[in-house]
């Protein structure tokens, strides 16, 4: 079968899509942890970047690869998957684009594979061999297969397979060369290769193995296996099972998981400090400058006291996301957080969460909208609907800059306990999303979730380059996508607080009416009393004033209701919008930050506005709440019906509620 020529692009608006049309594209395949990434960091020298396949939410990393001699090729890095033939997202648009139905196909396809567990991996690299394009195998991590006693032959490999087969390291860059050399083959116009008759008949076709049973891909993946080692295919580690009855153990493992996530959250806040404090201390000096340069009046305070202020107040809180992420791409680099699937899989299915769910679950940490859609890998129609139903109650990205704030209004200097409330934090919108399921388990929702079928990574030192990429896509990705949001609603919210003015007589008749006397009152505390009379006076002091009285049970004013308000367009805005709010007026002398001028926040009869208990029931509040308006739109998308979205939204915006008004109302009568 001879090589196809280049199809014409499909997505004429992704520019991306276009730019793939017009280079010499390899396409990266492998199961999850096999070290794909970490290869691709190696052979693209971590100048990557990350964009969605066109129309999805589905991430995808395109790098330019140096293959020596003047040569180089643009490799697209797919989503880790098991197979090309099952119905997730992921795997659809993996085999979409190997075999060129969604876009232009790539001129080669990059199977990379795991030298210690081949039985598990190979499977995949048949189908994507199958696929029809010039395929070139790397067996990874070659160098703990040797270290384990697996001899793997490649020969026979390369012979079975019918396509080159290499020996890497990503870890360490052995075998990078030859890998080069074979791509720089693999681009050359040849005959297409298929699978040897000793494995497959020659004319199957892509997704032809989709009509036979998955189980007949894994025997015939671990007869090659077999053949294809001289010591055995299956690496014995005594050392790593001992672990795992540890940190996998039905009492001991809970209690190591509590700690694992307490210890990464303490480190967060321990290393974030310092950046923290240098982005706090370069806005301040931004405004002050910008505000010397611009004549006093409406564009000065516009800038300053909107935008600067709205953009500063989320933007300070970027280092602890991006650390957050580190650590947990550590975490998972290591091969613990498989481990920490294990553990949390025996209470998911006693709630009626399938085992399935959790993957989908972990994503929700970084968003909802992606993590809904990951959701079609779970075939039972019952468990896909209750995992929708409470993925929004895991704690995604852009809750990260509430939690620190309320952080460090009630731990300004405790590290440990500002972790023990943050991981609080989490643990709460887990054991939310259990309880709910529970619920919908007896109601609406009734029946047993299906059993986890999960392969254990082996234990691995964790790539350091692999997990600050990570954090850096998640953090630029805060910041590309809500960056947009902030920016508008930050204005908007500077327009609402500023007009109309309150004039000066109407503020001098306030004062009368309140038994006071402009000329008995110093000049700062004149000065306030206008900036606190002008806010009130103001379209949004009007908003506050008629929301209030609905969260007055909760401990909120009626700055901090408006930011509730506001925050159900997306949550990391109430930052932005208490930034504005207690921003504008006259600077006090000494330049404080956002969270010494909420600390020291009163209402108008002197009381501290942010007390421990107002803190806790904020956070609860925006623990449990469903505050982003795109997430309703994707499980309408997913489900089929507004009626569920509608379902979600009413019972999320209820049980953040009652749980606040609780916390509120409990703490209060104690302190």
């Amino acid at each position: 079968m001879s090589v196809s020529p280049v199809a014409p692009c499909n997505s004429s608006e992704d520019a991306s899509a276009q730019q793939l049309c017009q280079a010499r594209v390899v396409a990266m395949v492998g199961n999850p942890n096999v070290g794909k990434t970490s290869l691709f960091n190696r052979l693209t020298n971590l100048l990557a970047k990350t964009s969605n396949f066109a129309g999805t939410t589905v991430d995808r990393r395109t790098g330019t690869a140096d293959l020596n001699e003047g040569q180089s090729c643009t490799l697209v890095d797919l989503p880790g998957l098991y197979s090309l033939t099952a119905s997730s997202p992921e795997e659809q648009i993996a085999r979409a684009f190997i075999t060129g139905e969604s876009e232009c196909p790539p001129e080669g396809v990059l199977v990379v594979v795991d030298a210690t567990n081949l039985q598990r991996s190979l499977a995949v690299a048949r189908e994507a061999i199958q696929c029809g394009r010039p395929t070139l195998v790397a067996v990874n991590m070659i160098e703990l297969a040797r270290k384990s006693g697996v001899d793997v032959d490649l020969d026979v490999l390369s012979q079975k397979l019918g396509c080159p087969v290499i020996g890497v390291s990503a870890r360490t860059g052995e075998g990078l060369d030859d890998l080069k050399s074979n791509l720089r083959q693999l681009l050359q116009p040849r005959k297409m290769v298929v699978l040897s008759a000793d494995a497959e008949p020659a004319e199957i076709e892509c997704g032809a193995c989709g009509a036979c049973p998955f189980a007949d891909g894994h025997r015939w993946a671990s007869t090659l296996a077999r053949e294809s080692t001289r010591t055995g295919y299956v690496a014995s580690d005594e050392w790593t099972d001992r672990v795992d009855q540890v940190t996998t153990h039905r009492f001991l493992g809970p209690v190591i998981f509590v700690a694992v996530m307490v210890a990464a959250f303490a480190s967060v806040f321990y290393l974030a400090q310092y950046p923290m404090e240098w982005l706090d201390a370069t806005f301040g000096l931004v405004t002050e400058k910008v505000g010397g340069w611009l004549p006093e009046g409406d564009l000065n305070s516009l800038i300053t006291d909107g935008i600067l202020a709205g953009i500063g107040g989320v933007v300070i809180f970027l280092p602890q996301i991006c650390i957050l992420f580190f650590m947990l791409a550590i975490l998972e680099d290591s091969g613990y957080l498989s481990r920490a699937v294990v553990v949390i899989d025996r209470w998911m299915r006693r709630v009626g969460l399938p085992g399935q769910a959790f993957v989908p679950l972990l994503a929700a940490h970084a968003c909802a909208i992606p993590a809904i859609m990951s959701t079609k890998v779970i075939a039972n129609r019952r468990d896909r609907l209750a995992a929708i139903m409470v993925i929004p109650l895991m704690t995604c990205s852009a809750r990260l800059p509430v939690y620190t704030m309320v952080a460090a209004l009630l731990f300004p200097s405790s590290p440990w306990s500002a972790a023990l409330l943050f991981a609080s934090a989490y643990a709460l919108g887990m054991v939310a999303a259990f309880f709910v399921a529970w619920l919908l388990k007896r109601s609406i929702l009734p029946g047993e979730a299906s059993p986890l079928i999960l392969d254990l990574p082996p234990y691995r030192t964790p790539s350091l380059s692999n997990a600050l990429r990570h954090a850096y896509e998640r953090g630029w990705g805060f910041l590309r996508n809500a960056g947009g949001v902030i920016l508008a609603i930050s204005i908007g919210i500077w327009v609402l607080s500023t007009y109309p003015k309150l004039s000066e007589e109407r503020f001098t008749e306030q004062l009368q009416t309140a038994g006071l006397n402009a000329e008995t009152l110093e000049e700062t505390d004149l000065e306030n009393r206008r900036a606190l009379a002008a806010q009130e006076h103001a379209v949004i002091g009007r908003m506050g004033k008629f929301v209030q009285p609905v969260f007055a049970p909760l401990g909120f004013d009626w700055k901090t209701s408006v930011g509730v308000m506001t925050s159900f367009a997306a949550r990391e805005v109430v930052v932005s919008t208490l930034s504005i709010l207690y921003g504008l007026g006259p600077e006090p002398e000494d330049e404080s930050s956002l969270h010494d001028r909420l600390m020291s926040a009163t209402d108008a009869e002197g009381n501290r506005v942010f007390t421990t208990a107002t803190c806790v029931s904020l956070l609860v509040f925006f623990v449990l709440a469903m505050q982003c308006l795109p997430t309703q739109a994707v499980t309408k998308k997913e489900t089929g019906s507004w009626g569920w979205a509608v379902f979600q939204f009413g019972y999320m915006t209820v049980l953040a509620y009652v749980a606040a008004l609780i916390a509120y109302q409990t703490i209060s009568r104690f302190t």
